[in-house]
């Protein structure tokens, strides 16, 4: 079911501001054209997918889809393809016309049993949960890829949520952009509902890229896994940088992996 070291997974998580590079505040306004004309970005994908190939599961945040933006090419796509995953999947959850497209996406070695789209709460909408099931039985492996909402009312909500699909599984793996800081309440109510726990400690920061001083990304894991090693990588092709676990499997989840 794939070719991984047995009994660990290299993980990724990487909110990729459609491949618009933005390396300083101003170019939000300097630069905002990035978000509706496609140069360069095919040479950011490339830059990023020399990156990705050594890794088992990686979750995409602000993956163009196909629009004007991107060259209508499906980011997502493309990196599987140019990275060598043989699998991939996306959850497409905003559309501006032709302009521009966003979705979660998960890149992966290993074959998915299942895949699951959630539509998120939140007033304004647009905002989704992808998740993946590896193996079957008790001992599967539940990967969930979200991006959360800016807003703290609809972002609570969307804990609450996630919560919910997620305690039915006893391995989880949840990573994405989630908009809030560690030492939020209701972040650190979500850990307490869940068992989920940081792989990512001591924190690091990841937003900005060019002067990182917020940790708003995460790779969250079920007590029954182990994180080995984990780290930020100083890859500055997004406003956030990429975050990166490797993940100790139990014997019993590795066999039905294989």
């Amino acid at each position: 079911m794939g070719n991984f070291e047995p009994n660990r997974l290299r993980l990724m998580s990487y909110n990729i501001q459609a491949g618009a590079n933005t390396r300083r505040m101003h170019e939000y306004v300097t630069r905002s054209w990035q978000h509706v004309l496609p140069f360069r970005k095919r040479q950011h994908l490339n830059l990023l997918a020399s990156h990705l190939a050594g890794y088992d599961l990686v979750g995409l945040q602000e993956a163009d889809a196909g629009s004007l933006r991107s060259g209508f090419v499906n980011q997502a796509e493309y990196l599987a393809e140019t990275a060598g995953f043989p699998y991939w999947t996306q959850q497409q959850n905003r559309k501006v016309g032709p302009i521009a497209t966003s979705s979660n996406s998960l890149l992966s070695r290993l074959v998915p049993h299942e895949v699951v789209d959630y539509e998120l709460p939140g007033r304004l909408g647009g905002r989704g949960a992808l998740m993946a099931i590896f193996g079957a039985g008790h001992d599967q492996l539940a990967v969930v890829i979200a991006h959360l909402s800016l807003g703290q009312v609809a972002r609570s909500a969307q804990f609450g949520f996630l919560r919910e699909i997620i305690w039915p599984h006893r391995h989880v793996v949840l990573m994405g952009d989630l908009n809030c800081d560690e030492d939020h309440p209701r972040f650190l109510r979500f850990l307490l509902e869940t068992g989920l726990r940081s792989a990512n400690v001591p924190s690091q920061p990841t937003f900005p890229s060019w002067r990182p001083r917020r940790a708003i990304d995460y790779i969250l894991i079920s007590a029954s896994l182990k994180a080995e090693r984990s780290f930020v990588l100083p890859l500055q092709l997004s406003d956030h940088l990429p975050i990166a676990v490797d993940l100790a499997l139990p014997d019993e989840l590795s066999r039905v992996l294989r």
